[in-house]
């Protein structure tokens, strides 16, 4: 480790600003700190530019002692925002508002209600989005380069347009954007404030034409149009080279033998690989399998469905009570039809990588069939690695749809009827379509990996 002066450039050509960074620290017990670095597609992203700083949130006791004490890794600055303020921030706004908005999550009788708690969370959010918009603006060389992510940072390139009218600004959604209807939820001076904070961006870009599109009809509606600001659309691919090689290291040869023996032998597999995000729809996949045991009694104890529900948020009682759900749709599945030879369910919701590449190395078919999701990259990481060949039973509500609904078998997330349909069709598919449909899938899925995703937005907003 360094110190956090040694870790900063004092001017930096290309920044990148997200709520979590590349490195997380938790104190150990003797007060020592811990750093874990994580992956994804910025990581990897990144890794191909040089002269570049990633500006971020402290997210815990450990990541802020970092700060406190000047310990940080070369090329990331750590910002201690105060915790109350990202809590408010982070949950209160990002993850109760702004999320539900764009994945129409709301149960609309009763919700959203913007009250004064709204407006006191609010004016949180604005100080957590200040306080990356100084931070950039410190740091950015001349005309330098800054990609801000996500929703959480929505009004940080209008203020850091403010601060910094030379440099060159881009904001990337990751998640799908509300049509005019439903972003009408929300308060008119807040969805105004919104637009007008991405739109301070030199770039505004999203992982589908679908997205895109969905931003700028919002814009045309609540402002008169995007004005100087470009639209761009760059999908996401996932990162074949290393999915492959660790997807064959021991720690996932040992799962897959576990796995193989809690399915038993000759069984076909159905995957599904999620957080346990309300948006995932992970209870209405259940239902859909219960269906097809239910109608085609033929499956029953020739199949398992191996369901991966890994939590998330569980801060949020909205998402502790899904998460209970998912496993006590489960169990019912379990009580129900299983025997003394065979579990229908296996359901993990412990997070664990290896165990996460094992099934998509076993899987037969992958049900991925969210409500509503940004891009999806389950969808396109489990052809990558697949050993055998696996039918993508595939939600036209994930913006993967766009790039891989030709060579899925496609569902109304909502119909749990059709969604049993398909499953059956995809148990059934031909080992030779199967393999082609792979082929295809994988093709499509490494089209443009995150090296070459990043890149490309750099140079457009570089032009």
């Amino acid at each position: 480790m360094v110190s956090e002066h040694e870790a900063q450039s004092a001017e930096a050509g290309v920044l990148v600003a997200s709520n979590r960074g590349p490195v997380s620290y938790t104190l150990r017990t003797d007060g020592t700190l811990d750093a874990k670095r994580g992956g994804g597609g910025l990581v990897s992203g990144l890794s191909a530019v040089e002269d570049k700083l990633w500006v971020c949130a402290a997210l815990g006791d450990g990541d802020r002692a970092a700060v406190r004490r000047g310990v940080g890794e070369p090329g990331v600055r750590m910002l201690d925002i105060d915790p109350a303020v990202h809590t408010d921030a982070y949950n209160g706004i990002a993850n109760s508002v702004l999320w539900f908005v764009h994945h129409m999550l709301y149960q609309t009788p009763l919700e959203p209600v913007f009250d004064p708690e709204f407006r006191r969370q609010w004016a949180s959010f604005e100080t957590y989005n200040r306080a990356f918009a100084e931070a950039l603006a410190k740091e950015a060389g001349r005309g330098a380069a800054v990609l801000v992510q996500d929703y959480h940072l929505s009004l940080v390139p209008g203020m850091l347009r403010e601060l910094r009218p030379d440099l060159r600004i881009g904001h990337f959604s990751h998640t799908p954007w509300a049509p005019v209807d439903y972003f009408r939820l929300l308060p008119d001076d807040i969805a105004e404030q919104l637009l007008r904070g991405i739109l301070g961006a030199d770039r505004a870009c999203f992982l589908t034409r679908r997205w895109a599109d969905a931003f700028t009809a919002c814009c045309t509606e609540f402002l008169g149009g995007t004005g100087r600001t470009g639209i761009g659309v760059h999908g996401l691919g996932a990162d074949a080279d290393f999915l492959r090689r660790r997807a064959h290291e021991a720690d996932v040869d040992e799962r897959m033998a576990a796995l193989r023996e809690q399915i038993g032998p000759g069984r076909r597999t159905i995957v599904r690989v999620d957080r346990t995000e309300l948006s995932k729809n992970i209870v209405r996949g259940l239902l859909a399998y219960r269906t097809l045991l239910d109608e085609r009694p033929e499956w029953r104890e020739r199949v398992v469905h191996v369901a991966f529900a890994y939590p998330s948020r569980q801060d949020l009682a909205v998402y502790r009570d899904y998460t209970a759900e998912v496993q006590q749709v489960a169990d019912a599945i379990n009580e129900a039809y299983g025997t003394p030879g065979w579990t229908p369910v296996v359901l993990h919701v412990k997070d664990d990588f290896a165990r996460s590449l094992a099934a998509y190395r076993l899987a037969d078919v992958a049900l991925v069939n969210p409500i509503r999701d940004g891009m999806n990259l389950v969808a396109k990481e489990v052809p990558v690695v697949s050993d055998h060949g696996c039918a993508l039973v595939l939600s036209r509500e994930a913006g993967a749809y766009e790039e891989l609904g030709d060579d899925a078998v496609v569902v109304n997330p909502y119909d749990v009827s059709a969604t049993a349909r398909a499953l059956h069709e995809a148990l059934t598919m031909a080992d030779g379509e199967r393999a082609e449909r792979t082929r295809r899938l994988a093709a499509a899925a490494v089209a443009l990996p995150p090296q070459q995703w990043f890149l490309d937005q750099l140079a457009a907003l570089r032009d």
